[in-house]
């Protein structure tokens, strides 16, 4: 039975159960229970039990509300979730999960057992003892670690070429975020150049798709060179993309906060558009349409974020060295961006606006060194993290390791994993 809220009433759960079968007709036609098939109410039922009843989350609900709309009565609406709260927290439910309930053959108003599953690697079975209470307990489904090796050509961009080799998604916008501090995708990239990503995939022990997992190798081979990175976590931190030299490909900064935009007006001197009279510009603006993702600019605090006059909504952040970044005429600023919150490289911090002194959508986008403006070009600069002594040498064996597993991989899409 498949539900949204509302339960089958108990005499029509009973009259599904036995159907017409269980009947036959008398002299003037009518229905009558069919002696072979007659016997006490605890006898049918044991040959058909109630058919489960599944209830699908929508946005706003909660355990306790969907439980006690089929019809469980609220004390055994309590000691299921009770139980179950020690796997899934009361407010873990999400849009789409399916609450599976087989209700108690001799009362639909407690269940047997309650079936929840909140992702593709749990299952949460909620039981009846014969005590008359709940025990729930969490099955974990066996991951089997795979490598996959995808390859092409470039035809017409990077991000639907790999799209097309089935890379992921996720991996697909991690690798281009990669690549961009060492190549000019509107320029450096031509029909004929070349990729290979080898990355995790998870699947069950019958080979069904778990999950996709993070990228270990990337390379592309353009007209004049070669760019190679590998995945790998120094003790103790974050895994994070190194080039051959054992060289964090994750700038300082990043040289643009936002995708898909363009220089609208560059660092120095100019006229300025709504004043009329030329002025230092500090910053750089970049035209992208309103609601366009803006991020930080690289690891830091937030040191000011709301309105700041002619810049409109504003968020300014504090990174080490003595720098710090500002991003001005924001549409709108997340409810988590305020000052003293640590922020992360890439994190969404704003969004593309026009507000304050501004003729259309874009962001300004200034960089401060010690608290003097600089042209935010200098950034190409401010090189990432170098990897040295012991750090650099176990970089070096995952690195082989990886190269091994990848030249494993040639004229095979996918193994699973040895290691």
């Amino acid at each position: 039975m498949f539900l949204r809220r509302a339960a089958m009433p108990a005499a029509c759960c009973l009259f599904a159960v036995l159907g017409t079968a269980a009947l036959a007709r008398d002299d003037t036609g009518g229905l009558l229970p069919d002696p072979a098939l007659a016997g006490s109410e605890e006898t049918i039922e044991q040959h058909a039990p109630p058919s489960p009843i599944v209830v699908v989350v929508e946005r706003g609900d909660t355990l306790m509300a969907l439980l006690t709309d089929i019809g469980l009565v609220p004390a055994e609406v309590h000691a299921l979730a009770a139980a179950i709260a020690d796997h899934l927290p009361a407010r873990a439910l999400r849009p789409g999960q399916e609450i599976v309930v087989a209700p108690d053959p001799l009362d639909p108003t407690r269940a047997r057992t309650v079936e929840i599953v909140p992702d593709t690697t749990r299952r949460i079975l909620a039981t009846r003892t014969e005590a008359g209470t709940y025990r729930a307990s969490l099955r974990e489904t066996e991951q089997v670690r795979h490598l996959v090796r995808a390859e092409g050509e470039i035809t017409s961009s990077l991000y639907e070429d790999m799209a097309a080799a089935e890379v992921p998604p996720a991996l697909i916008m991690g690798l281009i975020r990669a690549f961009s501090h060492a190549v000019d995708f509107q320029r450096d990239l031509q029909p004929g150049d070349r990729f290979a990503v080898m990355f995790e995939r998870f699947r069950d022990p019958e080979g069904a798709l778990i999950q996709h997992g993070q990228g270990l190798y990337a390379e592309l081979r353009l007209r004049d060179r070669v760019l190679r990175i590998w995945r790998h976590a120094p003790a103790g931190e974050s895994p994070d993309w190194f080039d051959e030299r054992g060289e964090s490909v994750r700038r300082a900064l990043l040289r643009t906060p936002l995708d898909a935009a363009r220089i609208s007006s560059g660092f120095g001197m100019r006229r300025h558009p709504i004043l009329g009279y030329s002025r230092m510009h500090r910053g750089v603006d970049f035209a992208a349409p309103a609601g366009t993702p803006v991020y930080a600019a690289g690891d830091g605090t937030v040191a000011f974020a709301g309105w700041r006059g002619d810049y409109g909504r504003t968020v300014i952040l504090r990174h080490s060295g003595g720098l710090s970044t500002l991003y001005a005429h924001l549409s709108a600023i997340p409810g988590g961006i305020r000052p003293g919150t640590r922020v992360r490289q890439g994190q969404v911090i704003g969004r593309v606006g026009s507000t304050g002194m501004s003729t259309g959508p874009h962001l300004h986008y200034e960089l401060h060194r010690n608290s003097v403006a600089v042209n935010p070009a200098s950034i190409r600069t401010l090189a990432g993290r170098n990897l040295q002594g012991r750090e650099l040498a176990a970089f070096r064996s995952e690195r082989a390791r990886i190269d091994r597993q990848f030249a494993a991989l040639a004229g095979v899409a996918e193994l699973a994993a040895a290691d």
